[in-house]
């Protein structure tokens, strides 16, 4: 009698263990969720149910087959539908209801069950999908715009569904089945702007998402999607009409919208994501606003190119003034660097993309010439590589407008040309302008120098070759030149540049004047050995290599005492 309160004890005890075990197997769930003091005192059978999760309740292989008990109502309906025992427009509502369901479904399962949520939203996808395909093409119930709507409306629902539970599953399923059930139906049915429309409202849902933050794993897919309709609606009504007669006519309007539309979602999620809410731009929204705004580039200039041009440009010009607004106001001096560089570099290609076409070659060549002056003096005023660099590439663009380097070549080395053109002058003039305003530093970057070295080279050819043509110019009054004269000519003009260079390269410590003056050395080598020697007479052979000599010898000495007087620091 004295041991029945210990054996009391111990049969309360081990009916306690028993019912937690059993509400382990019937919650696994539950069990992380409960006190240490229990889960300590688990047994190892609940620990492996809770770990596996193959409880009745809640387990994998529980959801796997009310999934396949999903796929198997679908089924049951398609045979409905081939059996022509009710009407096929009441068995597609019926159906796509039931897809809707399981949508539904994923959506409100509890909070964790990640793997349920993800089982059941590819259930619903796996029956709408073949679904809207075998309505749309096989039995010819759903229109193709009813079928571009309906997987509108589906995104939109999982959004909505997704959106207030946080259940990231749902959102990536039927953005992924949507996207590439719009890409396959664009292609077999031949109707592009219907499915392109959804697919733009998907772009929109998910930028919209990525503004608050949410779902951004599945902007990439969505957007590569949309572009590639997009591209594919520019590549085919872009070709002859011959090639395209299983497809139906689009007018103006249509062809430019998409294009026109993608750019714009990108550009407003881009602005909205970094000006207004301060996020760093990824490499994703950088490359995919350059996909947008070349697709629309192209939908204007393809089926808008008489007035479509000029507009765009007018658009480009635009957008560089906003991306120079945000990159001065907004994103100088911030932390990271990221968003200054890349509006920076936005706001000079606009730029430059706007200027060639809005402008005829000479107002081009003299507008670029101008632009590059006004970077370089405000770039070297504020201490901005970046805007130096800038003027750097507007410079090397109203060069090639204008046609410099052309002239010069054949000035120097071609057949010397009959005039100068105006945009040359011009541009020559700007070009000496941005590398007098640029002032070296003693201990100059990489960068610093080559920023100087271009526009000093650009001046210096621009200078050789007026030179030449304005000195055979003042031969021609008495006598007309020959071949040897102007090969003489032009020798003995780049010698004394080259003599030139070097001196001003000591006389005002500018290592890249004596850099160039090494580089023009090399040129009047090859052009004692291709011209001279080839075309020249003997006595101005003879004097042409006497030039090269002496100059071969002074710059060297030149060069060599700026280096002595750089090392001695001596003024």
């Amino acid at each position: 009698m004295d041991d029945l309160p210990d054996a009391l004890e111990r049969l309360t005890a081990r009916l306690e263990t028993l019912e937690r075990r059993v509400h382990a197997l019937e919650h696994p769930n539950l069990v992380s969720t409960a006190p240490a003091s229990q889960q300590l005192a688990a047994t190892p059978v609940a620990e492996a149910g809770e770990g596996l999760s193959f409880a009745p309740a809640g387990g994998v292989f529980s959801v796997l087959g009310k999934a396949m008990l999903g796929i198997a109502g679908a089924y049951v309906l398609r045979a409905v539908a081939e059996s022509s025992s009710l009407p096929r427009l009441v068995i597609a509502a019926i159906a796509i209801a039931y897809a809707m369901m399981w949508l539904v479904w994923a959506a409100r399962v509890k909070a964790g069950e990640w793997l349920a949520s993800t089982i059941y939203a590819c259930t619903s996808a796996l029956i709408l999908a073949p679904l809207l395909w075998e309505l749309t093409l096989r039995f010819k119930v759903l229109p193709v715009p009813v079928t571009a709507g309906l997987l509108g409306a589906f995104v939109i629902a999982a959004t909505t569904l997704a959106w207030k539970r946080d259940r990231t599953p749902v959102f990536w399923v039927a953005n992924l089945t949507a996207a590439v059930a719009a890409l396959a139906l664009s292609i077999a049915t031949h109707r592009l702007v219907p499915f392109i429309a959804s697919l733009l409202l998907m772009v929109l849902i998910c930028e919209y998402a990525a503004t608050r933050n949410r779902q951004l794993s599945i902007r990439p897919l969505v957007a590569a999607a949309a572009d590639l309709a997009v591209w594919a609606l520019i590549f085919i009504y872009s070709s002859p009409p011959s090639t395209r007669t299983d497809y139906p006519a689009i007018g103006t309007a249509g062809l430019l919208l998409p294009g026109c539309l993608l750019f714009l979602i990108y550009a407003a999620s881009v602005s909205v994501r970094t000006t207004l809410l301060g996020y760093k731009i990824t490499i994703f929204e950088t490359v995919q606003a350059l996909i947008a705004f070349l697709l629309a580039a192209s939908s204007v200039l393809y089926f808008e190119p008489q007035f479509g041009a000029i507009g765009w440009g007018v658009v480009c010009l635009l957008l560089s003034a906003a991306c120079y607004a945000a990159v001065f106001v907004l994103f100088d001096g911030a932390v990271e660097g990221r968003n200054y560089h890349v509006f920076a570099a936005w706001a000079a290609g606009l730029f430059l993309a706007g200027s060639v076409l809005c402008l005829p070659p000479f107002w081009l060549a003299a507008c670029l010439g101008v632009a590059a002056i006004d970077a370089t003096v405000m770039g070297v005023r504020l201490g901005r590589l970046t805007l130096q660099f800038h003027g750097l590439v507007y410079l090397a663009a109203a060069v090639v407008a204008s046609g410099l380097l052309d002239y010069a070549f054949h000035a120097l080395a071609g057949i010397m040309p009959v005039r100068v053109a105006g945009s040359v002058w011009f541009v020559s003039v700007c070009a000496l302008v941005c590398y007098a305003a640029g002032k070296p530093c003693p201990q100059e970057s990489w960068r610093q120098q080559f920023l100087h070295l271009v526009p000093a080279a650009l001046t210096v050819c621009a200078l050789a070759a007026l030179l030449v043509q304005g000195l055979l110019w003042l031969a021609a009054l008495r006598r007309a030149p020959e071949a040897h004269h102007v090969a003489f000519i032009r020798t003995l003009i780049l010698c004394a540049v080259a003599l030139a260079l070097a001196f001003a390269g000591y006389r005002w410590r500018r290592v890249e004047l004596t850099r160039i003056a090494y580089a023009t050395l090399g040129l009047v080598a090859a052009k004692l050995l291709f011209e001279d020697l080839r075309l020249g007479h003997l006595v101005f052979i003879a004097a042409s290599i006497f030039l090269f000599a002496i100059t071969l010898i002074a710059v060297p000495r030149m060069a060599h005492r700026a280096v002595s007087v750089r090392r001695d620091g001596a003024p």
